[in-house]
């Protein structure tokens, strides 16, 4: 038995190894020139196949492709450009029936604005913004009136030595306006202030501190032009706002500190404050002109906010309680005083 079983595996390895093998003509001579040939892979069909050989069909079968269950953020670009865009809404209103107390209905509403395009890479820093607010109160018994205007554009290019400093070489200009006539209640036929009278517009040289996270900002100019205009022809002739009688330009030369700064005291609340300190080289070197901003931003959720706000103004050459005779001359032309104002508002806030 064993006799047979070692001549049947001679027999068959005997076989195997004398047995003819076909060789694949996969490439093939596609010339005939001997000095030059071209050589083109064919495609085959195997004969035999190995038992770990897969045969898949390239083609996809459009009824086994499933849909993506997470959806995949797509790849953006680096870019250096930092971009706020800000619509805000407060409204509050008040109202009575049949109230013993007394009480008159009124409804009041506060729009805001803000845009920002903010630049820094390595060397370079250039910041632009632009705050606009516009507010009305409508009180049962009396005419519409103003409760807020304002015109606020800035912009700041900055340059540093190298990468490690925070201090810039800094180039800023900013102009303050409002959009609407200003009047002094009950008032309505002689407009106190117009679009652009005044109309303030700072130019200077300077240098700034930036640190990285731009949360702080600190712009010292020693050399800082400052523009009064006044446009309305019946301002002007007054004199209003500093400027000469007649004149719609008043210039001036002096020192300019602007410094902002924003924070998050606690979970939700965003402090933010801005301050602004000139000072005329010229006509009262030390008399400080003052614009101080500081405003407390609760946030309730995404589109739901409220806000706490404070707003310091003292300008020279802004007057107060002028005394003016019977024939219109004018006896005292006033003082200097401090405007200030106070806002509280729950609203809507739209940021994209």
């Amino acid at each position: 038995m064993r006799l047979n079983c070692f001549l049947i595996l001679f027999l068959a390895v005997f076989l195997s190894a004398h047995s003819q093998v076909t060789q694949l003509k996969a490439f093939e001579i596609d010339s005939t020139n001997g000095s030059f040939k071209i050589i083109r892979i064919k495609d085959v069909k195997l004969k035999y196949l190995t038992r770990n050989a897969k045969l898949t069909d390239p083609r996809t079968v459009l009824n086994r492709v499933k849909p993506l269950s997470i959806w995949y953020n797509r790849f953006k670009p680096t870019s250096f450009w930092k971009k706020v865009n800000k619509f805000g809404l407060n409204v509050s209103e008040v109202s009575f029936v049949n109230w013993n107390a007394g009480g008159d209905n009124s409804v009041s509403a506060l729009a805001s604005a803000d845009f920002a395009r903010n630049y820094k890479f390595r060397y370079l820093s250039w910041n632009n913004e632009a705050q606009l607010r516009y507010g009305l109160n409508a009180q049962e018994g009396r005419k519409l009136r103003k409760t807020d205007d304002q015109i606020r554009l800035s912009t700041t290019l900055s340059f540093r030595k190298d990468t490690i400093t925070n201090w810039y070489y800094s180039v800023k200009a900013n102009i303050r306006t409002q959009f609407s006539n200003g009047y002094k209640y009950p008032d309505r036929e002689t407009p106190i202030s117009r679009f652009m009278a005044p109309g303030y517009l700072f130019v200077g040289v300077g240098t700034s501190y930036i640190p990285p996270k731009d949360q702080f900002n600190l712009y010292i100019s020693p050399a800082t032009m400052k523009s009064t205009f006044v446009l309305d022809e019946n301002l002007s002739n007054q004199g209003a706002f500093g400027v000469e009688e007649g004149d719609r330009v008043f210039l001036e030369l002096g020192f300019l500190v602007t410094n902002t700064w924003e924070t998050e005291i606690t979970n939700n609340v965003l402090m933010s404050h801005r301050l602004n300190l000139y000072t005329d080289y010229v006509r009262s070197f030390g008399n400080i002109d003052v614009d101080w901003e500081l405003n407390f931003n609760l946030k309730v959720n995404d589109f739901l906010n409220a806000n706490i706000g404070t707003h310091i103004i003292f300008d020279d050459d802004i007057k107060f309680d002028e005394e003016v005779a019977e024939d219109g001359t004018v006896i005292s032309p006033g003082v200097a005083k401090v405007q200030f104002k106070q806002l509280l508002g729950v609203g809507l806030l739209y940021s994209f």
